[in-house]
């Protein structure tokens, strides 16, 4: 059926993590993704680990972030790059980049200049910082953000050092925020109605994502504290037990009393302390400790039936390796083993879209392209003949 965004064409001027997110979402809803890159190829190509034999620029990081997409490269610092590009924008729904302004105010991919070839073109820019404040033009990279933005304080917060989240966490959320924008933009410009232009900016994004969680009671004035405590306690964390670790919540009522059933406590359901939602948060460092120290009792595979039976929400905390194993992630088909190969003798390991469409459906499942590996079937659908094809794979950097 193709996903509820088939027939939506997108151009894709991004690179690395936080617009491939974005496009991987569009991309799996079934747009076409025609991803635009350099001659060198996105850096993600080779920054996201080691490719297999036979199969370059073809990272395990780029493959994740990319898959369902088309490749095209253009040189857009030469006309003829630049008159694809126009032709290319003439066809699109949809034109994203996380190039500064200045870099698109000079290769003509600015919002004006591209309204004026396509006036129902949405056309979104993810920036480091929003336009108009003393950081407009910085450059921004995930790290810089979750530092400045306040991730790396909730750490510290918690554990007394500040940290980095150890995934791109705010590259990951500004992407969806991205997508989610481009798709309101594309119901508000409707079957005839013009395009605009978006500005998604990392920093104000992850910051408000920060304070809307820890704002607190800061939230009423000045002197007030910051933080949930629910989460900033030390003890919030995966509780070890015997033999590894489980992760356990027991926020109502109903779930706390199950709690102290299930860990042979039922005395704790009339402590003043445990006794209702308000009274836990009030303690929530005694009630946190409370159910670590519980925890080491028993092992993992002795715990997991035991709260469920109490109806406590309870999982085990994978390793990275486990992971692989789960079974849920195996039977909803998240993860697979891909049917193509990159080369003779590697398999692989692929994603798939989690969400499900009852009409729609989703868009096919794809690899993620080699670098400028549709740029012939791209071209001929701009119009280009043989001969012009042949031409541009000189003049514009075009590489097949």
């Amino acid at each position: 059926m193709g996903g509820p965004l088939r027939g939506i064409r997108v151009l894709d001027a991004t690179g690395v993590i936080v617009g491939p997110t974005a496009t991987l979402l569009l991309a799996e809803q079934g747009a076409d993704v025609i991803k635009v890159e350099p001659p060198e190829g996105d850096l993600m190509r080779r920054l996201g680990g080691r490719a297999p034999a036979g199969a370059a620029g073809l990272s395990p990081k780029f493959l994740h972030f990319n898959r369902n997409k088309r490749s095209i490269v253009l040189d857009l610092k030469t006309e003829a790059g630049k008159d694809v590009m126009r032709r290319l924008a003439g066809t699109a729904d949809v034109f994203i980049s996380n190039m500064r302004a200045k870099a698109l105010a000079s290769l003509g991919l600015d919002a004006a200049s591209m309204a004026a070839l396509n006036p129902r073109l949405i056309h979104c820019t993810i920036s480091g910082f929003a336009s108009g404040g003393p950081y407009d033009g910085a450059p921004a990279y995930d790290t810089i953000i979750q530092g400045l933005s306040g991730v790396s304080a909730c750490f510290q917060q918690q554990t007394g050092e500040p940290r980095f989240a150890p995934f791109v966490l705010t590259d990951h959320i500004v992407g969806i925020i991205a997508a989610q924008a481009i798709c309101a933009a594309l119901v508000g410009r409707g079957a005839d109605g013009p395009g605009q232009a978006i500005e998604v900016p990392m920093f104000e994004n992850a910051a408000a994502f920060v304070l809307s969680e820890h704002l607190g009671q800061r939230t009423f004035g000045p002197g007030g504290a910051f933080g949930d405590p629910r989460i900033m306690t030390p003890d919030a964390r995966p509780l070890a037990t015997l033999d590894g670790y489980i992760c356990v919540s027991a926020n109502t009522d109903a779930q706390a009393r199950g709690f102290f059933d299930a860990i042979g406590r039922p005395e704790l359901k009339e402590d003043p302390r445990f006794r209702s939602v308000a009274a836990r948060l009030e303690n929530v460092a005694d009630y946190f400790r409370l159910r670590a120290e519980a925890m080491a009792a028993r092992t993992t595979a002795e715990w997991l039936p035991l709260l469920r039976r109490h109806d406590v929400p309870a999982m085990p905390c994978h390793t990275l390796d486990s992971l692989l194993d789960d079974p849920q992630l195996r039977g909803s088909g998240t993860l697979v083993e891909e049917d193509a190969r990159l080369n003779e003798e590697d398999a692989m390991l692929g994603l798939r879209h989690a969400n499900r469409y009852s009409r729609s459906g989703s868009a096919p499942p794809r690899l993620a392209p080699r670098l400028d590996e549709h740029a012939e079937e791209i071209l001929r659908e701009l119009g280009y003949d043989a001969a012009q094809r042949a031409g541009l794979r000189q003049d514009a950097g075009v590489l097949s």
